[in-house]
């Protein structure tokens, strides 16, 4: 009597997983634990500030550590700092942690991270967030040196300038795309400068912009923000910003699922060669099969 052997109809469940769920695993993999959680690294979390990472002195501020469903408790701590911060605040048994500050100063300012603990693993650190104070020091003055209208494919230079020696000069967009940039400043004309580019300009470059001084010494301690630039893009349909939803840039956005709807299924080159090898596999399982049954039959009545 044949058998059909165990690897053949091993390699034939996992063509067909494959082909049909397009996931890239297959049942003959390592099992999955009860929680769904696979082998391997842990994801990375995400850490944001709420209402934002760049606020006011004495404003109250809520750092929001996040991760998948499985995490079990979260820490947040400061980078360089020698120790953790209160122990209570950072590991909790809840899904989300947050370390609320009644009001920011300037030794609350800096880099933070988070990690969190899963299956008695902690987490590597997320990547670093900017808290930062403003409005400590007098503001400095942003203007364009193309003009505020341009055309798309230009080169735009944006000068951030002050009386006040400042050491560099940070440039913030604030809608759309958050962009930041910081560069050292020179002398000029009985202040410091600096120029940033944006080149070649495109639509999604328009928006508002700001500019801050800072000293080298207090990184994260800015001064007032300069007043507001509204930089235009002529001959161009609006933003993406300001037509379409983005994602979210805070806690959910590395978690977050997208609701629209599912393209239609169209079978990839590699998709057909699969599902021809599966068809093949499973026509020779039927055959072993067949030869099987008849070889029992065949034997039952010559017992008979």
């Amino acid at each position: 009597m044949s058998v059909v052997p165990p690897s053949l109809l091993c390699l034939g469940l996992c063509l067909s997983q494959s082909t049909w769920a397009q996931t890239g695993e297959c049942l003959c993999d390592t099992p999955e634990d009860p929680a769904g959680f696979k082998p391997g690294n842990l994801p990375l979390p995400h850490i944001t500030a709420l209402p934002g990472s760049i606020v006011p002195p004495r404003s109250p501020v809520t750092l929001l550590c996040q991760g998948p469903k499985q995490a079990e408790r979260y820490r947040i701590s400061k980078v360089g700092s020698p120790e953790l911060m209160d122990e209570e605040e950072q590991i909790t048994p809840r899904k989300t942690n947050t370390l609320s500050m009644a009001e920011i100063t300037t030794d609350k300012t800096g880099l933070y991270h988070c990690s969190y603990q899963r299956g008695g693993r902690w987490s590597q650190f997320s990547d670093p967030l900017q808290l930062v104070m403003t409005e400590a020091y007098d503001k400095p003055s942003l203007s364009s040196m193309a003009g505020t209208a341009v055309a798309p494919g230009e080169n735009v230079k944006l000068q951030c300038f002050s009386k006040i020696n400042y050491d560099v000069f940070i440039l913030t967009k604030e809608d759309g795309d958050h962009i930041t940039q910081n560069q050292s400043s020179t002398p000029q004309h009985g202040g410091h400068q600096t120029i940033f580019l944006l080149n070649p300009v495109s639509s999604t470059q328009a928006g508002t912009y700001r500019c801050y001084g800072a000293f080298l010494n207090k990184p994260y301690v800015w001064s007032q923000p300069s007043d507001p630039l509204q930089l235009q893009v002529e001959g161009t349909t609006d933003s993406p910003s300001s037509t379409q939803p983005r994602c979210a840039t805070g806690a959910s956005a590395p978690y977050a699922s997208s609701p629209t709807a599912p393209a239609a299924w169209r079978p990839s080159v590699e998709t057909q060669v699969r599902l021809s090898l599966a068809a093949l596999l499973l026509l020779v399982m039927v055959v072993l099969l067949t030869e099987a049954w008849c070889s029992g039959a065949g034997s039952l009545s010559e017992v008979r």
